[in-house]
């Protein structure tokens, strides 16, 4: 089990998260997809806990103006080879508390 997951329990959170970061969000039940909007800039995802990782490419990339792919990353292509096993580690649910 890993410390956090998304699953709809997370989505309020989610969404508490980006109403505190100053974005108004909705869920389009036409496109049934959750949007959220600041300043101009929109964004759209199947879940609260997606749009609120769009919002941190948003807030990573920090655009100063649209322009077609602002939100590329492209330094290395890790999707592509991203490992099948994770490296050795010991998960903090794990751990205890301190």
């Amino acid at each position: 089990m890993p410390a956090l997951s998304e699953y709809t329990n997370v989505y309020n959170t989610a969404l508490n998260i980006l109403k505190k970061k100053g974005f108004n969000s909705w869920y389009d039940s036409e496109l049934e997809l959750f949007c959220t909007e600041k300043d101009g800039w929109d964004f759209m995802a199947e879940s609260p806990c997606g749009l609120l990782g769009v919002v941190t490419i948003f807030e990573f990339v920090q655009p100063e103006q649209y322009d077609e792919y602002w939100w590329k990353v492209d330094d290395e292509d890790i999707y592509a080879n991203l490992a099948k096993k994770p490296k050795e580690y010991i998960s903090v649910i794990y751990k205890g508390s301190t």
